[in-house]
C-alpha cells in the first residue's frame, strides 16, 4: 500500500476550447501540496478554436494562445506524461473526469486521482450547499485568499485548500489521513446515487418522487446527459437505477 503522507500530491486544472468531448486543452496549472510556487502554469495552443462561451468564463482568447506550443509539441509534455503516469504521484482535481478526458485526447493517461466535486457531495450529508462549483466552496468556505475569480491556477489555489477542508471533515470522524485518502480515491472510482433534483420544474423533489410522477421527465433528462456524459456519470447512474 502506497503511504500518502510520504507521496506527491498535486493538485491541477486545465482550461479548454469548450466542455464538450471533442475540446481541447489551452492551459495548465499544477500545484504541488504545501508548496506556493506552481509546477506548472501554461498556455497552449489549440487545433480547434477557443468557443467565445469559454472565453466569457476564463478569458483566455484565440489571440492569446496563437504564437504558444501545441500542448503535445511543448517543452513540458513528456514531463507531464511522466509526472501523470507515475504510480507514486496522486493527483486531485474538481470534476476530474473532464479533466482526465482532456489528457487523455493527449495521450497521458493518470494513474492516481482524487476527485474533490463527488468526495464534497459526498461529506455534504445535511444539503449544506445550494452547488458544488469550486469557486461557489471558495466563498461558502469562508477562504480568504487573493486570487482572481478564474483561471487555472486561481482554481488550483482553491482546490487544495478545499481537499484539505474535505480531508479534515473525514478525519474528524476518527479515520487517520492515510484511510481518509483511500476513503476518498474510492469515492471517486465508484458511481453516486443522487438524491434529489435542484433545478427545473421539479426543483426540491426527490428523484425517487419524480420517477413516481413524472417518468418522462427523467427520460428526457438522461437522453440531455447522455449527449454529454463527460462529468455526468453520477446523474446517468441514478436515472438509470429509477427509470424502467
Amino acid at each position: 500500500m502506497i503511504h500518502y503522507l510520504d507521496m506527491n500530491i498535486y493538485f491541477f486544472d486545465t482550461e479548454t476550447t469548450g466542455n464538450t468531448p471533442t475540446d481541447r486543452l489551452i492551459q495548465l496549472a499544477i500545484k504541488k501540496r504545501s508548496v506556493e510556487k506552481p509546477v506548472v502554469n501554461e498556455l497552449f495552443k489549440s487545433p480547434i478554436p477557443i468557443s467565445f462561451e469559454s472565453s466569457a468564463v476564463h478569458h483566455i482568447t484565440n489571440k492569446m494562445v496563437e504564437n504558444k506550443s501545441l500542448f503535445q509539441e511543448s517543452k513540458i509534455y513528456q514531463e507531464l506524461k511522466d509526472l501523470f503516469e507515475n504510480p507514486d504521484n496522486l493527483f486531485v482535481a474538481h470534476n476530474s473526469p473532464f479533466d482526465i478526458s482532456m489528457f487523455e485526447i493527449e495521450n497521458i493517461y493518470p494513474k492516481n486521482v482524487i476527485c474533490t466535486l463527488k468526495n464534497i457531495k459526498n461529506i455534504d450529508t445535511s444539503g449544506e450547499f445550494t452547488n458544488y462549483r469550486l469557486q461557489y466552496l471558495r466563498y461558502a468556505l469562508g477562504m480568504e485568499l487573493e486570487v482572481g475569480a478564474h483561471d487555472a491556477l486561481a482554481d488550483v489555489i482553491v482546490l487544495e485548500k478545499l481537499f484539505e477542508y474535505i480531508l479534515e471533515k473525514m478525519i474528524s470522524n476518527g479515520i487517520s489521513e492515510l484511510d481518509a485518502i483511500e476513503k476518498m480515491k474510492k469515492i471517486t472510482t465508484e458511481p453516486m446515487l443522487i438524491k434529489d433534483i435542484n433545478f427545473g420544474k421539479h426543483k426540491g423533489s426527490s428523484i425517487e418522487d419524480v420517477a413516481k410522477k413524472d417518468p418522462g421527465y427523467l427520460s428526457w433528462l438522461l437522453s440531455e446527459k447522455l449527449k454529454n456524459p463527460i462529468g455526468e456519470e453520477d446523474w446517468i447512474f441514478t436515472l438509470k437505477k429509477y427509470l424502467p
